[in-house]
């Protein structure tokens, strides 16, 4: 039932997802806003309200569902002149978080929550680019770390100042907003099991 939903309120947005930031600069090549005369998905709302009852929850996803495709949109056009994406930029501040700068790829996995093939192929990107290189384990001589290279630090410090410039791509909102936000997701992490708090 949700897929309704969504496809009603792209039906009018099947277009390239790139939409600038209202603050915050962005690199030339970003796509043109939209620019529509109405919102998709509250229009998308009305419709199943009339068909189905009550949208909120409906709306509610849409929207994050779209927020992400923005966000990750806006992300990676800024990180695009550092050949990253914003998954290979979050390996590589986590790598920077540690402390000597090296962790095994299944804590990798493990803290950035995704799949272990995702963690394998993002390390094989950073690793040709000489911003990562792997290591045995000096522990157990058998686990493989992923280690930043300097090369691999300098981008994170380039990188990170332009993200930051940016606001994240959220530079439309307050302080006290992001923090409602945040704390909003992680009510829904939380009941996802992704971590017990």
């Amino acid at each position: 039932m949700i897929m309704f939903g969504v496809a009603i309120a792209y039906s009018a947005v099947s277009v390239s997802p790139n939409v600038p930031p209202s603050s915050g600069p962005l690199p030339s090549g970003s796509a043109k806003p939209l620019g529509l005369p109405f919102d998709p998905i509250e229009r998308a709302a009305e419709t199943w309200r009339a068909r189905f009852g009550p949208s909120s929850a409906m709306a509610a996803v849409t929207s994050i569902m779209r927020a992400h495709q923005i966000l990750l949109a806006q992300l990676d056009t800024l990180l695009k002149p550092y050949d990253l994406t914003f998954a290979r930029y979050e390996a590589l501040v986590l790598l920077t978080f540690s402390r000597d700068g090296s962790l095994p790829l299944s804590k990798i996995g493990e803290r950035l929550m995704v799949h272990p093939t995702s963690v394998t192929n993002t390390v094989d990107r950073l690793e040709r680019a000489k911003l990562v290189r792997r290591m045995r384990n000096p522990r157990d001589g058998r686990g493989v770390l992923a280690e930043i290279t300097d090369e691999g630090r300098e981008i994170v410090r380039r990188a990170t100042a332009d993200l930051l410039d940016a606001g994240f791509c959220l530079g439309m909102y307050g302080d006290e907003d992001l923090e409602r936000m945040f704390d909003l997701l992680r009510t829904l992490r939380v009941a996802a099991g992704d971590f017990t708090p």
